[in-house]
């Protein structure tokens, strides 16, 4: 297999986790593009760092002309259209599929479906609503630090969980960059993170002890879940793992 160039994997992170158009990219061959997004599983949580920041921003923009509530609806619908809601969608997907009791082929169909039923609407509206009610309650400089360490939590945990359990399917995206994750892509993954959770390390260290350990148990959890209902991780259940991270330190910062 051709190796990607340095310069591919963090793009290919940046183009996987956003709308943001990246040609560059358009030179890889197909087998350098499979490395690089293999490669790139370790850039997510940077490229969420850059995320969050961008979202933190707006907040703050915003809130020099409007109440908090509403400067915190108008970041996230900001990051929706940078990301794509791409993560929201997964947590739609998952409380669908694992809501009722389906198990193995039955629950990865109902994950792929683009449709949402009553599970996914609820915890997709509940996981928005808390939030933006977490946001809201903190202080301002608080608020920007506890959102980009909160994005950046949210993909290392998919990097973490996508290290931990085989992928479910053979041609999904945690089939695409997680399969095979050697020790050192996750401790790179591990390194990106710093800088994204250092402000919030710094304002509330317990805050982030806090999330760490609730986001081991989430993943402990999740694994031996996912292990016994279809047998390996998919990229809605990265996507879920990677928002209850982030709800859990905004959660934390807020407690």
């Amino acid at each position: 297999m051709a190796t990607a160039p340095p310069w591919a994997p963090p793009l290919l992170a940046l183009q996987f986790l956003t709308r943001i158009p990246v040609p560059a990219l358009a030179r890889l061959t197909a087998a350098q593009a499979r490395d690089g997004m293999a490669r790139a599983m370790a850039w997510l949580p940077l490229v969420g760092t850059a995320i969050g920041a961008a979202t933190a921003s707006v907040f703050v923009a915003a809130g020099a002309w409007w109440p908090p509530l509403i400067a915190a609806l108008l970041a996230l619908a900001i990051e929706a259209l940078l990301t794509g809601a791409f993560h929201e969608d997964a947590v739609a997907d998952f409380c669908d599929a694992f809501g009722g009791t389906a198990r193995g082929d039955a629950a990865l169909r109902i994950m792929r479906d683009s449709r949402i039923g009553s599970y996914g609407t609820l915890g997709l509206g509940l996981a928005v609503a808390m939030r933006v009610a977490a946001i809201v309650a903190l202080p301002p400089a608080l608020a920007v630090a506890a959102i980009v360490g909160a994005a950046t939590l949210a993909r290392l945990a998919a990097v973490l969980l996508a290290a931990i359990l085989p992928p479910a399917q053979p041609d999904g995206a945690a089939a695409r960059m997680g399969r095979g994750m050697p020790p050192r892509r996750v401790l790179l993954g591990v390194l990106l993170a710093i800088p994204g959770l250092l402000p919030i390390a710094l304002l509330r260290p317990t805050a982030l002890l806090g999330a760490g350990i609730v986001t081991a148990l989430l993943l402990g959890w999740l694994t031996r879940f996912l292990r016994a209902r279809i047998g390996g991780s998919t990229g809605d259940c990265l996507g879920f793992a990677a928002y209850m991270a982030q709800l859990a330190l905004l959660l934390a910062a807020v407690a």
